[in-house]
């Protein structure tokens, strides 16, 4: 890290003047979740075979979860020890990032998933925009500008088209409402990632989050009662077969450590109003995916009410605030 010294004071012995705020930059941030959106959006698509194959959806989401925890503890102590730091008072959202904007998270949606198509249990869950603008509106009470009101109605009309409300719940009920239930926990991991990163390294917070969601995800599903015959077994994931146990690391990996650090990387640069919008690429890519290797396709009425839902989705964030400059990041050495 670059420290400059106080004017007028010359010499080795110079103070270094503290670190400055770190400015956000939006196509940074954009960049980031970019590349959150397609690690997250494989998630449905890498566990579904797994459970197809007979595991549980709270041991996939237990797997995956804990095999991330362990995986970015791991390198964080190794490398950069500094960001494990963790003051008192910052205990409590840690605890609340892990078990709603991980763990629930997570858990919920491999249920949904498990019980209804990958498309819609994604849809789902990307209603949390408009959870997000209910709890600016009511909570923090700031007023809503009619285009949010809008993008409500569109979101929740376009929600009931996918979910074929209309013409009678068709749908697994418990999948539906657990798709509900990430839904207001990926609102969290939006709020509680905003709140947290304004205090602490991204980094050191995912990783905290990804090792309390472990721990109680461990809990849900201890590693010692997954069936070892369907770990070692084969899956089908379109053309190919390969083990439970690649696929359960594959979604460890790529679809937690890596979606989860820049996810979670990007509020540093974007507001979680603004984050949440670019994020509704994610149902995008999970129902392609779904569609090309599970063979899950969505009728007309659910597809154009999936355009709705997102469209509505989107206008909800369209007036939202610029972020604020947060403190700069830990140094990169200890």
């Amino acid at each position: 890290m670059t420290t400059t010294r106080p004017a007028g004071q010359t010499g080795g012995d110079a103070a270094p003047a503290p670190p400055g705020p770190l400015r956000p930059h939006a196509g940074r941030g954009v960049l980031l979740l970019l590349v959150a959106s397609l690690c997250f959006g494989s998630s449905g698509v890498i566990g579904k075979p797994a459970m197809t194959a007979g595991l549980g959806p709270e041991q996939v989401a237990a797997a995956r979860i804990g095999i991330a925890a362990v995986v970015m503890l791991a390198c964080v102590a190794l490398l950069r020890p500094s960001l494990l730091r963790v003051r008192r008072a910052q205990w409590r959202l840690l605890v609340a990032y892990g078990l709603l904007g991980v763990a629930g998270v997570q858990l919920l949606y491999f249920v949904a998933a498990s019980r209804i198509p990958v498309g819609v249990a994604i849809l789902l869950e990307f209603t949390s925009p408009v959870l997000v603008a209910l709890w600016v509106r009511f909570v923090r009470r700031v007023r809503l500008p009619w285009p949010m009101w809008l993008g409500i109605a569109c979101a929740l009309t376009g929600l009931a088209m996918v979910a074929r409300i209309g013409g009678g719940i068709t749908l697994d009920a418990v999948g539906l409402l657990a798709g509900a239930g990430a839904a207001v926990c990926s609102a969290a991991y939006f709020l509680l990632g905003e709140r947290g990163v304004a205090e602490q390294h991204p980094l050191g917070m995912v990783t905290w989050g990804m090792t309390v969601g472990g721990v109680a995800m461990c809990v849900v599903a201890p590693p010692w009662t997954w069936p070892g015959d369907v770990v070692t077994a084969q899956a089908e994931l379109g053309p190919w077969q390969p083990p439970v146990w690649v696929l359960l690391i594959a979604v460890a990996l790529l679809s937690t450590v890596l979606a989860y650090s820049a996810g979670t990387a990007s509020l540093r640069h974007l507001p979680a109003a603004a984050a949440s919008v670019l994020a509704l690429m994610e149902p995008l890519i999970a129902t392609g995916l779904a569609w090309l290797l599970l063979g899950e396709a969505l009728t007309w009425t659910q597809v154009l009410g999936a355009a709705i839902l997102l469209g509505g989705a989107a206008l909800v964030q369209l007036t939202s605030p610029k972020k604020q400059p947060v403190g700069e990041p830990l140094p990169v050495a200890d």
